[in-house]
């Protein structure tokens, strides 16, 4: 196997995003790609990931080939790289050699691990309603409900995305109607909303380092999807569990 890419940049942010998530997770490589599923440690969220084999300038993988590895531990090599550098991976006595090459070759080693064999399956989830938008916009609007509540409630209506907080005495209501920009795809005339995490949320919304565009999909009080992606390079999904209203 070797994998070469004249810019690391969507592979090292991309890194720098799931690691907020997940800490050890196993890469599959294939003719298509470098693919990652992954549940965060307390099973509240999924990462899917596809860094498409148009993205390298060299993509040797005879066989499919899974790479374990401890996720802090290739950020912080990756973030050793510029956008100048080519950056190669190749698999060496049961290490990950990655290569850092530009008027210096900086080369790194890092272990293979042996996690438990056990497959994560992507959830088949239905979604009635989806609204694409600036993954900024979204942003704004969940931060903006930060400040009264630790959880926000996401709705769609036909013609118009909502982000609602509540805390003890306080309330937050961003409201952004379709246009140009935000595009509302739905399959019923019901509002649909659930309420999630913002801790959670935030770190998914991080995806917008990628793309500057963020499709969310929702159903009602049903996990949330968050998808990012950029055409012919790359696609990060996020799966988050909605929180349980107490009654």
């Amino acid at each position: 196997m070797k994998l070469v890419l004249q810019d690391p940049t969507y592979l090292k942010d991309s890194i720098t995003v799931i690691s907020e998530l997940v800490n050890e997770a196993r890469f599959t490589v294939n003719k298509e790609g470098l693919e990652l599923v992954a549940m965060d440690p307390a099973n509240v969220a999924m990462v899917v990931f596809k860094l498409l084999s148009s993205n390298f300038s060299e993509f040797q993988v005879d066989d499919k080939k899974e790479l374990a590895l401890n996720l802090a531990n290739l950020k912080q090599v990756l973030k050793r790289s510029s956008a100048s550098d080519v950056v190669s991976l190749e698999v060496e006595d049961n290490k990950l050699k990655v290569q850092l090459r530009s008027n210096s070759t900086r080369t790194f080693h890092l272990p293979l691990l042996d996690l438990e064999e056990r497959e994560q399956k992507i959830p088949n989830l239905k979604f009635p309603v989806q609204a694409e938008m600036p993954s900024d916009v979204l942003n704004q609007a969940v931060e903006d409900s930060t400040v009264v509540s630790e959880s926000v409630t996401l709705e769609i209506e036909p013609q118009k995305f909502s982000v609602l907080a509540e805390g003890d005495l306080s309330k937050a209501h961003v409201e952004i109607p379709a246009d140009e920009t935000v595009k509302i795809t739905s399959e019923t005339s019901a509002n649909v909303r659930a309420k999630y995490s913002v801790e959670y949320l935030k770190k998914m919304m991080q995806g917008s380092k990628l793309a500057d565009k963020v499709t969310v999909f929702l159903n009602q009080n049903y996990p949330l999807k968050l998808e990012y992606k950029v055409v012919d390079k790359l696609l990060l999904n996020f799966i988050l569990a909605p929180r349980v209203e107490n009654n």
